[in-house]
């Protein structure tokens, strides 16, 4: 088992150890954890592109000063031309297809997060550090090329015949007309020029300057009902985080149309069911999570959606009596029926914390992977299928309307610890992310792990994400027999997956004490890493 990372100035853990550096290094130059989250924001879209990318969306939750919490909502809406009538016209129906120009139907706004942090920094964190010098790390990559990894390969391999044909992939991503090799280097010089355009003319570029002339154009080329109008009317928006407790921690997570709902709500089941809390690795754990899921799932898929049409108040669904009433359904005995088809997404998150306490937990994604394969000739800019969970079924709640955002399976997750310390945590995995999230989180909280731990044993996941088509509850395979088969007894749907498989996510978890020492693990299944000083 690995040990967690000690800091006392600094810290920071991404999927990719280049993003992490990154973010240190700021840290290191007296930025703060804002500034270093955009950096490593931006390095990880270089390092990591097959999970996601500037043209993709993005959340923020931040623990600020005095533990005042706070969010950033960067994501983005869909074309107001986007309409179920305009895909009827498209020959369309049933679904939004998942890749091409039809499925880049909606903004890409993690650049506008990237802005909106940066502005905040320097109105209340004192920041100093140009968009220039924290984009410097990404530019370099981009331009003189990164280390192809094993997941970068395997998953440009698996996904080649389905993508190569949509506009820009080939030219971007099979360097020698090939997925590019493990080890190999991979460059991305007109990525690295846009990403020189924004560290020039901000963040407001891309949606409002010459640069969201360039996107808005050759998106119309690829067929995205998006127009320059669109750009022109994003911004990202500042929010305040849902919030619940467990024990006597102060949960946090993304407001809607992000899934932090779902994650807040299975711990919030777990705090009141009891006699799960034996083994970090037992069937009584999983088996009391995966109900706590079920329920979670429910109530999402009920009413969650973009909040302006949400018939209920986000935070309403986790008053103390609603919590209550889903525990209550919960059978420690019997595994409750499951045909449900869960959503698949790739996804980085990624953690920071500075010296002054200010914490944050930030996620970025393009969806699927590569999202919609659209590359943007000009920019190189991948683009999003964030759009693709919209339905065109008008009696559905997550049905398409013109300007409306899409559901996010997207939640950075944080807490204000009973002990006065602060947490953030969070993976990527589309339907997996609060499952995962709400592993970890238990485990040290509860099972008395430490981040390092929490995240290295075995984990699960009840129906598919990122890699995996079916909907069973999978289990690493370094569960004990006896766990497997006590699930099976329970109920449950039962198949084991690789000893450390990517399809339970790339997790994350910092966590400051209250001494004010850092401590971070990291999740050997990606390339990750925690860097700290």
């Amino acid at each position: 088992m690995s040990q967690s990372v000690f800091g006392m100035r600094g810290i920071a853990v991404a999927p990719h150890s280049l993003a992490a550096e990154s973010a240190v290094a700021i840290l290191r130059e007296g930025g703060n954890a804002l500034e270093a989250m955009i950096a490593a924001a931006a390095t990880i879209a270089v390092v990591y592109p097959h999970m996601n990318s500037i043209g993709g969306d993005g959340f923020w939750v931040i623990n600020g000063p005095n533990n005042r919490a706070g969010g950033i909502d960067a994501s983005g809406r869909s074309a107001q031309a986007a309409t179920r009538g305009w895909y009827g016209q498209q020959g369309i129906s049933g679904s939004i297809p998942f890749r091409g120009g039809v499925a880049a139907l909606t903004v890409a706004g993690t650049i506008s997060g990237w802005g909106a942090a940066h502005e905040l920094s320097r109105k209340h964190l004192g920041g100093k550090l140009p968009i220039s010098r924290l984009v410097a790390d990404a530019v370099y990559l981009a331009t003189n090329g990164i280390p192809v990894t094993k997941s970068q390969a395997n998953c440009t391999q698996v996904k080649l015949e389905e993508l190569k044909g949509h506009i820009g992939f080939a030219d971007t991503f099979l360097p020698n007309g090939q997925a590019p090799a493990s080890g190999g280097i991979f460059k991305q010089q007109r990525l690295a020029d846009t990403l020189k355009a924004i560290a020039k003319d901000g963040c407001e570029s891309f949606y409002r300057g010459k640069l969201a002339k360039s996107l808005a154009a050759e998106l119309a080329q690829a067929g995205s009902p998006l127009t320059l109008a669109d750009l022109n009317a994003h911004q990202a928006k500042l929010v305040d985080p849902l919030t619940t407790s467990f024990g006597q921690s102060k949960l946090f997570n993304m407001v809607p149309p992000s899934q932090g709902l779902v994650s807040l709500l299975i711990l919030g089941i777990m705090d009141r069911i009891q006699g799960w809390d034996k083994d970090p690795e037992g069937a009584a754990f999983i088996h009391a999570q995966v109900e706590a899921t079920k329920l979670a799932f429910s109530i999402r898929d009920q009413y969650l959606t973009d909040p302006a049409f949400m018939k209920i108040a986000p935070q309403d669904l986790l008053s103390s009596a609603r919590i209550d009433a889903l525990a209550e359904q919960l059978n420690t005995e019997q595994a409750a029926p499951w045909g449900k088809k869960t959503s698949p997404g790739d996804t980085i998150w990624m953690g920071a914390i500075d010296q002054h306490g200010i914490s944050v937990s930030f996620i970025q994604s393009i969806y699927h992977e590569f999202g919609s394969g659209v590359v943007l000739p000009t920019s190189g800019v991948n683009w999003q299928n964030r759009g693709c969970s919209f339905s065109l079924n008008p009696d559905h709640i997550n049905t398409l309307e013109p300007g409306k955002k899409p559901f996010h399976t997207l939640n950075p997750a944080m807490a204000q610890r009973a002990d006065g310390g602060t947490m953030v945590y969070g993976t990527m995995g589309g339907d997996g992310q609060p499952q995962t999230q709400a592993t970890i989180f238990n485990r040290v909280e509860r099972f008395g792990d430490d981040p390092q731990m929490a995240i290295e044993r075995p984990r699960w996941l009840l129906g598919r994400t990122w890699g995996q088509s079916s909907d069973s509850l999978k289990l690493e395979s370094r569960f004990s027999e006896s766990t497997l088969q006590q699930l099976r007894t329970l109920g449950h749907e039962v198949e084991t997956i690789g000893a450390y498989d990517e399809a339970v996510g790339h997790a994350g978890m910092l966590i400051r004490h209250p001494n004010g020492v850092l401590e971070g693990g990291y999740d050997p299944r990606s390339n990750g890493a925690v860097a700290s000083f």
